[in-house]
């Protein structure tokens, strides 16, 4: 069992035929993902990259049965096309697109929260699971499948984390990216629980960074979930001063508890293996699950 995506996902790319779209759905096809077509307003009955091409998400929900979709549309026009998703009914939406206004993640959330929808992101680097399905621009080459489950603020540091798992000789069911804006879809908690209750699933790593509460919010869940399974923890952005944005937008020390110390210290209160480096997390995963 795997989380969010799999071989039998029906993948659609929204802003096919743009540069980001073709060069990274051109590696997802190249990975084995099951991409069924694209979706470019204005290019509808065309082919590109062996697939078809839709006006319109519903039309390519109605003729090749698509469920989850990937987004690399320009930043103005990505909430539409979030909203365009979850409108046409699918299920899995995996926004790649950074630099979306907060004013427009707004509005999606409100719209899409009575919808079966999830979405993850945006600004992530997306979803893999292993040897089944890569829905994003993570580099494939580095995921082997495998029992460990990785739930990460930071791109960067999933493929890092990956790695590490990986060099142990554990590998990752699915890593899941949920992007580090101030209004994203998927939180860290409803990420870490998806994978908490994965079978095949025997660790977690979450990865988080100062700015906002939803380390601490996944932390205090873990502990009142029973602490089922051993979580990894690391925060990044432990010499960042407060009051600066630094990298993600959402990453922002507003009070004492945004500081990545503080979090460490929630981190470790609730149960969470924490790590002050993330060179090592392969190494506390290694002794969590040994």
């Amino acid at each position: 069992m795997s989380v969010l995506v799999n071989k039998d996902s029906k993948i659609i790319v929204q802003g096919f035929t743009g540069s980001e779209g073709t060069f990274h759905a051109g590696q997802m096809i190249d990975y084995g993902t099951n991409v069924v077509g694209g979706v470019t307003p204005g290019k509808g009955g065309q082919e590109h990259l062996g697939k078809p091409v839709f006006n319109t998400v519903v039309e390519a929900v109605e003729k090749v049965g698509a469920d989850t979709s990937i987004i690399f549309v320009p930043p103005a026009f990505a909430a539409d096309a979030i909203m365009e998703s979850a409108d046409a009914g699918i299920k899995v939406i995996i926004c790649i697109t950074e630099g979306i206004p907060t004013a427009d993640m707004v509005k999606v959330k409100a719209y899409i929260a009575d919808k079966d929808t999830r979405l993850v992101g945006p600004n992530c680097p997306g979803v893999i699971t292993p040897d089944e399905a890569k829905v994003g621009i993570m580099p494939g080459f580095i995921f082997k499948k495998g029992k460990v489950g990785i739930v990460s603020k930071s791109g960067t540091l999933t493929y890092e984390a990956a790695d590490q798992v990986v060099k142990q000789g554990f590998g990752i069911t699915t890593a899941i990216g949920i992007g580090g804006d101030p209004i994203i879809g998927t939180t860290t908690k409803e990420a870490v629980e998806m994978l908490m209750n994965d079978d095949e699933t025997e660790a977690i790593v979450m990865i988080g960074e100062i700015g906002g509460n939803l380390e601490a919010e996944a932390a205090q869940w873990i502990k009142a979930d029973g602490n089922r399974k051993p979580v990894v923890g690391f925060i990044a952005g432990q010499t960042a001063p407060a009051g600066r944005t630094m990298g993600h937008a959402g990453a922002i020390v507003g009070g004492a508890d945004d500081t990545a110390q503080a979090k460490m210290e929630i981190l470790a209160a609730n149960g969470v293996h924490v790590v002050s480096s993330p060179a090592k997390i392969g190494e506390m995963v290694a002794s969590v699950l040994n």
